[in-house]
């Protein structure tokens, strides 16, 4: 079941009605956070503007046991933030170029999150574009690190609360979308891990990352 505020987010556009996540939300089990992530609403407010993005892909990545799962190497300084209360964005930079957006679930010294892998742009799509030096629609943010760039995403945000005015989700009233449930993507060394089917993309999206 999901679990909403029921306190209206501040937007720039008061025209529809829009509903932060609460911390409850993030508080549930990992699977059901990605799943019901699916179809909600990214929001990054920044000094150069707002972005905002219909999430249509995450992964899922839960606890120590998962070898997919930062948390498997341990408590470090690094993976600190996964292993504190849900709704706190995990971000983390990886190939030297790339940030990557997670969202803390589940239960305090439970260290789990989801990624959110790719989202459809919706608002504050020039910025977009000149964040990202392209102009094509569909690679704007088809990716964990695409969409990071788009964003405005960084390392400043790691620790980041999720319920705060800086980066949060919406609910905007839109019906479940169907999805489908695959494995994950680049975690080949997570041995029987990496075949567990914790990557969830809406059908027929064309802004998800890989079919």
């Amino acid at each position: 079941m999901v679990r909403l505020s029921i306190q209206i987010s501040t937007s720039d556009d008061v025209s529809n009605f829009r509903v932060k996540v609460t911390r409850s939300f993030y508080e549930q089990s990992t699977i059901d956070v990605a799943k019901q992530l699916l179809g909600k609403f990214l929001v990054r407010r920044h000094p150069e503007g707002k972005t905002v993005g219909r999430i249509v892909e995450t992964e899922a990545y839960i606890g120590p046991q998962d070898l997919a799962c930062h948390a498997s190497k341990g408590r470090t300084a690094r993976t600190e933030v996964m292993f504190g209360p849900a709704g706190h964005a995990y971000v983390y930079f990886i190939y030297g170029f790339y940030n990557m957006l997670n969202l803390v679930t589940e239960a305090n010294d439970y260290p789990s999150a989801v990624l959110i892998r790719a989202v459809e742009p919706v608002n504050g799509i020039e910025l977009m574009k000149n964040r990202r030096r392209i102009e094509a629609l569909r690679n704007l943010s088809s990716g964990p690190g695409k969409l990071c760039q788009a964003f405005g995403i960084d390392r400043s945000l790691n620790g980041a609360d999720l319920c705060g005015n800086l980066i949060f989700v919406e609910d905007r009233g839109e019906p479940a979308p169907k999805f489908r449930a695959t494995s994950r993507i680049g975690v080949d060394y997570a041995g029987k891990w990496k075949d567990k089917p914790y990557r969830f993309l809406i059908r027929g999206n064309e802004f998800v990352s890989k079919v």
